[in-house]
C-alpha cells in the first residue's frame, strides 16, 4: 500500500479512483505520564510518553485508513491528512482521511 500526502504517487498513473478513506483513534492520557509531564515542565524538554502516544496514536489510525482502503480494492492512498479533536477531559482522536485510488 503507497501512502502519500501528495495527489499523485510520482511515477504512477492513477487507474481508478475508490472515494474518501478514513482511520481514527481515541487516546487518554496515562496518569504516569501526565505526572512525568508536569516535572518536565519544570525543567524543560521533550515529553516523551507524549511523544510515544501520539506516534502510536498516528500509526494505529493510518493502519485502519490503509485496511479501509486495501478492502475497497485500492493500492494506494493520496493526499493524506491528519486531524485532531478534542473528545473528552483528557482524551483527544487523531483522525486521518486521504483518497483511495489504484495505480500502476
Amino acid at each position: 500500500m503507497i501512502l502519500t500526502n501528495v495527489n499523485t504517487v510520482p511515477g504512477k498513473k492513477i487507474v481508478e479512483h475508490f472515494g474518501i478513506v478514513q482511520g481514527s483513534t481515541v487516546r487518554a492520557k496515562h496518569i504516569g505520564r501526565d505526572f512525568m509531564a508536569g516535572l518536565k515542565n519544570l525543567v524543560g524538554g521533550e515529553l516523551k510518553g507524549y511523544t510515544e502516544l501520539l506516534q502510536d496514536s498516528r500509526q494505529e489510525a493510518m493502519d485502519r485508513m490503509a485496511e479501509q482502503a486495501r478492502q475497497m480494492g485500492a493500492n494506494a492512498v493520496v493526499n493524506i491528512r491528519f486531524a485532531t479533536s478534542s473528545v473528552a477531559q483528557g482524551a483527544a482522536e487523531l483522525f486521518v482521511y486521504g483518497t483511495a485510488v489504484r495505480v500502476e
